[in-house]
């Protein structure tokens, strides 16, 4: 009798199991972007949350959680129930160099997140507004020389790729740079508009749209090689800076402890959303590479980004307390 009951136990488990699995979501997704909108974070983010609606008939509300370089956005997906119901986008800044960059972090990426998959590349471009008097990267270089820590770089967040492609750029020209860290890229971009900084260290998909409007002018990417959205503007490697790259990335994030027949099912269907023509063209027209792979492949790369940005952080001796 006790075993005709346990098994009428673990059969009833193991049906309420695969009941749950094939019917998730059962209720609205908490998708956390940890920067503000009108970003290239939240830009992308969008993109993939309107297809789990429209594709799928996924329930998905966007939460932008800005601030810290993106760790307070991060933080609360770290500490959301593992249940499938929170995911947020992590980034180059948050899972790979904040760790590093800070003296003290709310979260550990690589144990209190469940990786789920990679989304997209994008390089950071250095840019200016169209009356600005740089026209080159020498010309930023020099007059960065010029008047020491005088040059107002802005970027979307200490502990963004922008931030230290810039904190990079300087010690490889041998300048001062006045960081002017903002919590997002739209306020970032804002501010270069309107002459509070002269210079903007942003990704790709922040800055298309001002540069195809013609309100912003770009003197350099931080990839190691040109991008097809913008080919007539070099590198930095390119410009007298051999090896030069800092490009940032994104992927979906969740908390750890994730059920794995989840965590599948969310890799599937991104995997299937970038894999999409229209999806593939838009990341392209902005400046981004679609990086579709498993959870596992995910998990690897930040491992071995986490390690490379570490190392280049302690080398320059860059720090926030």
């Amino acid at each position: 009798m006790q075993r005709r009951d346990f098994l009428a136990a673990a059969m009833a488990t193991a049906a309420g199991t695969a009941f749950a699995q094939g019917s998730y979501p059962s209720k609205t997704i908490r998708f956390i972007v940890p920067f503000p909108p009108g970003g290239g974070t939240d830009t992308t983010s969008r993109m993939i949350a309107e297809k789990f609606s429209t594709l799928l008939g996924w329930n998905v509300i966007v939460d932008n959680k800005p601030g810290a370089g993106g760790n307070i956005g991060l933080d609360a997906v770290a500490k959301a129930a593992p249940d499938g119901y929170t995911i947020g986008m992590g980034q180059a800044s948050n899972l790979a160099i904040n760790p590093s960059l800070y003296a003290k972090m709310p979260f550990d990426p690589l144990k209190d997140l469940t990786p789920i998959a990679g989304i997209a590349d994008q390089p950071v471009v250095l840019v200016v507004r169209p009356d600005s008097p740089l026209k080159t990267l020498a010309d930023f270089v020099q007059a960065a020389k010029a008047e020491p820590g005088r040059m107002r770089l802005a970027q979307a967040g200490n502990g963004t790729v922008g931030h230290l492609a810039g904190e990079l750029l300087a010690r490889r020209a041998g300048i001062q740079l006045l960081q002017v860290p903002y919590k997002g890229a739209g306020p970032a971009m804002t501010d270069l508009l309107g002459g509070q900084v002269e210079t903007y260290f942003g990704s790709s998909v922040s800055v298309m749209g001002q540069l195809a409007a013609g309100k912003v002018r770009a003197l350099a990417l931080s990839s190691a090689r040109r991008i097809g959205a913008l080919p007539n503007v070099p590198t930095v490697a390119e410009l007298g800076y051999p090896g030069f790259d800092a490009s940032t990335w994104l992927g979906l994030v969740g908390p750890a402890g994730m059920p794995a027949d989840i965590v599948t099912r969310i890799n599937t269907e991104t995997v299937k959303i970038l894999a999409r023509p229209e999806v593939k063209e838009k990341l392209l027209h902005e400046g981004s590479e679609a990086t579709p792979g498993t959870p596992q492949q995910f998990a690897a790369y930040i491992r071995a980004e986490h390690g490379k940005w570490g190392t280049l952080i302690r080398e320059a001796n860059i720090r926030i307390e």
